[in-house]
């Protein structure tokens, strides 16, 4: 494509600039809506992976070997404390940290509740994809913090002393008094419902697990993929014979959900070729037969029928290129706006409740669409791509008009 060749076709479409804005106004606001629909199902991946490996998985999980299928108390990973320190200085890893999981009785006068302690180490647990965020304070020594669902239940307020008894690792008789620092509401359902919270070294030494823990959990950092982070814990030597897993394969049926978007993405994106095709087809198409005559004279006078072919699809690029520059400028605009105050989809239940509980997780209604680079160029080379098929045959049929009729017509 010569620069000639670009202004002729420049000068071309705004000869009728009524069906030429047309035209770019369906490219674009097919682009645009390609655009927020991409930065909202974004958003709902970002969600779920969120939510997913925030507070409840984390991106890498390390247990004993079966422990997973029958949470049996002795099933544990010995030198605990070693495991932790190799995974933090792994270069992937954001935080790691272990967890201890013991079911228990717990009471404040003569009624007995089971509920689940989970000693947790209380700096990793603090961060904001921790099980302690948002927490009061954290737990320390014999004051434990409590599901506040769990709280209500059992009538629990701040500052009394509740009886744990429990069994240990090693089968002896576990049992302290506690109290009860705070109350926690989490985005993880039996937390809120059955957990007590207790200081990791409290926890072991209650139910005989010294340097002993059931569970690691390991945030990754950003960027870092959860199957490689996974390969890379596991070579751990301090975590030799664990089970290694990533959130992905821990629950592959959040996964599947998260698919859901590459399918919806595919379907959005044959609208848009629709779209594209419709508006350059018709626009090539009413252009070419309108300039028959035109056509015909530069073949009378010479013109090879390949430039003529070089003449209607470069029109066609230039029109797909200024829909796109809109679709883009008008996208983007709508979805950095959405971004910065959240897409509540809180509207769409009557002003109902905002989050919903959902394979033991509470999931926020407040989605922060967001485009990444390949988004704007899939959508972008998707129109580009479907300017130059839809020119394919008003540029055929200009090629092959013979000039004698075309003058004559």
């Amino acid at each position: 494509m010569t620069l000639t060749t670009a202004r002729m076709a420049w000068r071309n479409l705004w000869r009728n600039p009524r069906r030429t804005t047309l035209a770019v106004a369906a490219i674009g606001l097919s682009l645009t809506l390609v655009l927020v629909y991409d930065g909202v199902l974004r958003a709902y991946a970002d969600w779920m992976r969120a939510t997913m490996t925030g507070p409840l998985l984390g991106h890498v999980q390390a247990h004993a070997p079966e422990w997973r299928k029958d949470r049996a108390m002795d099933r544990t990973l010995r030198g605990a404390g070693a495991a932790v320190q190799a995974a933090r200085r792994s270069p992937g890893v954001a935080s790691a940290s272990a967890r201890v999981y013991a079911p228990a009785l717990a009471a404040l006068g003569e009624e007995g509740f089971a509920v689940l302690v989970l000693g947790l180490e209380p700096g990793p647990e603090s961060r904001p994809t921790g099980l302690l965020a948002g927490a009061p304070e954290p737990p320390a020594g014999k004051r434990v913090l409590m599901g506040k669902a769990l709280a209500e239940n059992m009538g629990v307020r701040p500052g009394d002393v509740v009886a744990l008894v429990g069994q240990g690792a090693d089968g002896s008789l576990a049992n302290d008094l506690f109290t009860v620092a705070g109350l926690v509401s989490t985005s993880v359902d039996f937390v809120n419902r059955q957990a007590v919270l207790m200081e990791l070294p409290v926890a072991q030494e209650l139910f005989a697990m010294p340097d002993e823990a059931h569970e690691l959990v390991i945030h990754g950092k950003e960027g870092t993929a959860a199957r490689a982070l996974a390969a890379e814990i596991a070579a751990l030597p301090e975590l030799a014979g664990a089970e290694v897993l990533d959130w992905e394969r821990i629950a592959p049926e959040m996964v599947a959900l998260v698919r859901v978007v590459e399918v919806a993405w595919a379907l959005v994106l044959v609208l848009v070729f629709v779209a594209a095709a419709a508006g350059v087809a018709n626009t090539m198409l009413m252009s070419t037969f309108e300039r028959t005559r035109e056509i015909g004279m530069l073949l009378a006078l010479g013109t090879r029928p390949a430039r003529i072919v070089s003449l209607v699809v470069t029109e066609a690029v230039v029109l797909g290129a200024v829909g796109v520059l809109a679709g883009v400028v008008l996208g983007g605009g709508i979805v950095a706006i959405a971004n910065r105050v959240g897409f509540d989809l809180q509207a769409l239940t009557g002003r109902g409740p905002r989050e919903l509980s959902f394979a033991g997780l509470r999931w926020s209604l407040v989605l922060y669409p967001r485009l990444a680079a390949v988004d704007v160029l899939r959508g972008a080379g998707a129109v580009l791509l479907t300017a130059l098929l839809a020119a394919a045959w008003p540029a055929s049929r200009a090629a092959r008009l013979e000039p004698s009729k075309a003058l004559r017509s």
